[in-house]
């Protein structure tokens, strides 16, 4: 007996100094997420991303990226083990570790990147295939990104989550069972592997034990659609959600004060604004700046910021993230009512207007009223319209909404990331587009000199803060609701990321 101990140790020894650990066995857990909004099965395909968030708590789980953003930064080599530029800024190298895999046991190879690449349709994709003359392969472990002229932007449209492009999917199976096989049953090289999807419900995933970072700790990983807000804080207080997401004034008061539980309210990258859709059309009284004005004048954020998160988020004058490279630094507008008023009647408008429907982006129902009651207030009267939110989105993207809208995102970048899909004539949510703001970002996208760039990318949010293209509302802090059976539930640790994540950081208790 005492002999086999000491052969047991001298090879743990000989494995610990040849640099090799044993791998750990996934604990026999089952975490669940209590989910705010309807799991879509267009969220499992990175190909597909929207320029927004959400998609990304699924991403992070069952995908992973050649870089993306990590506790360690927001451009971390992830399936690359490292990243590099040529000095002239026109190529773009990867090389891919050698212990990444795909779930199927088939390694990460250039081929697949360039494949993702290739078919990627999302938010952002002209833009990106527009700058890239070609993607070269010049060995199975490295890609490089040519591009038809310096583009200073490369990385944070490729290398964070302002677009799904640098998501990478294999090759061989998305061929042999085509796009919509793919949904059907997603093999990534994320920390958890596919299991089962009910559209709508639920999504079920299983540790990787191969995963490259670590073998997640949890072995299973439920997430479940919960859109009802009280339903949802039942479901941590009964121990059926371990972690859920999205509480709002008196339900989080009221979580807080449970025992048991916890909530934890990450300040994400999420803005959220007043969009004037209808601008564009000279006939619509938004086309008049002064109304645009008087609707934001007529909000107060300070009273929105403590009834939707507890103070927890910070009014905002941008929709760019103050800390995001580049941005400039906005101080959040005036509530001023009185003002509000006198610009209608300038504008012509004495006893206000119907502005027609208000759309929020699902589930900020409540946060739509209360917009509306303060537009209301001041003579714009419009009505709340409710939609399921994967119907909202693919509405807004093909242009089909009309009246006002309250828009969001919470996706990485810097300024020329978060303005790309709304401002710019190719946006993938833009209505319209002004030839000056085209004009300043295009030339912004040229500009190598640091301090000119910056100049021009401030002057840019100036003028799109001028034009009042939209009413900026809050910062949001988004308040989870977390269980007792969690020992580390992986919030705040990937700076301004709302959901779980790194996925494969989760622990039980």
């Amino acid at each position: 007996m005492r002999v086999g101990r000491f052969v047991l140790a001298v090879m743990i020894v000989v494995l610990l100094l040849a640099g090799v650990v044993p791998a750990r066995a996934a604990q026999e857990g089952t975490m669940t997420l209590g989910i705010h909004v309807t799991l879509v099965n267009r969220w499992l395909d990175p190909g597909e991303t929207e320029g927004l968030i959400t998609p990304y708590m699924v991403l992070y789980a069952l995908h992973d990226a050649l870089v993306k953003p990590m506790p360690a930064g927001i451009s971390t080599p992830s399936l690359a083990e490292s990243w590099t530029v040529s000095k002239d800024w026109l190529t773009y190298d990867f090389v891919i570790r050698k212990n990444a895999k795909f779930h199927n046991g088939d390694p990460v190879t250039a081929e697949d990147v360039k494949f993702s690449f290739d078919r990627y349709r999302g938010a952002s994709a002209k833009l990106l295939k527009d700058k890239v003359k070609e993607v070269q392969l010049p060995a199975p472990n490295r890609v490089r990104f040519v591009l038809k002229e310096p583009w200073p932007d490369f990385m944070a449209f490729y290398g964070t989550s302002a677009t799904g492009a640098g998501w990478i999917v294999p090759k061989k199976y998305v061929e042999k069972v085509g796009d919509d096989g793919f949904k059907k049953a997603p093999i990534g090289a994320g920390p958890y592997k596919f299991v089962s999807f009910n559209p709508g419900v639920e999504l079920v995933l299983e540790a990787f034990p191969d995963y490259w970072r670590k073998n997640p700790s949890v072995k299973r990983l439920v997430m479940r659609s919960i859109v009802d807000e009280s339903t949802r804080a039942a479901a941590v207080k009964t121990g059926e959600a371990d972690i859920a997401y999205l509480f709002t004034g008196p339900v989080a008061e009221d979580l807080k004060r449970t025992p048991g539980v916890r909530i934890v309210a990450p300040l994400v990258y999420g803005m959220y604004w007043l969009d004037f859709l209808d601008q564009w059309d000279a006939k619509s009284p938004w086309h008049d700046r002064r109304v645009r004005l008087a609707a934001s004048l007529a909000m107060d954020r300070k009273a929105i910021n403590e009834a939707e998160m507890l103070s927890l988020g910070k009014e905002a004058g941008s929709f760019v993230p103050p800390t995001f490279e580049f941005a400039l630094q906005v101080p959040p507008p005036p509530y001023d009512p009185k003002r509000a008023k006198q610009l209608l009647v300038e504008a012509g408008y004495p006893n206000g207007f119907d502005a027609g429907d208000l759309t929020p982006l699902p589930p900020y129902t409540a946060l739509g009223e209360t917009v509306a009651g303060y537009l209301s207030a001041v003579g714009i009267r419009s009505k709340v319209r409710s939609m399921e939110r994967a119907t909202f989105l693919s509405s807004w993207r093909e242009k089909k909404l009309h009246g006002l809208l309250i828009g969001a995102t919470g996706a990485a970048g810097n300024a020329a990331a978060r303005l790309e899909p709304f401002v710019t004539k190719d946006g993938i949510y833009a209505y319209g587009s002004d030839p000056e703001l085209e004009g300043m970002f295009q030339r912004q996208a040229k500009e190598l000199d640091r301090k000119k760039r910056e100049a021009l990318l401030h002057q840019l949010q100036k003028a799109v803060l001028d034009h009042v293209l939209v009413a900026p509302i809050f910062q949001q802090a988004f308040i989870w609701g977390v269980g007792s059976r969690v020992a580390e539930a992986g919030a705040k640790l990937i700076d301004g990321y709302p959901y779980v994540g790194p996925a494969e950081d989760l622990k039980l208790k």
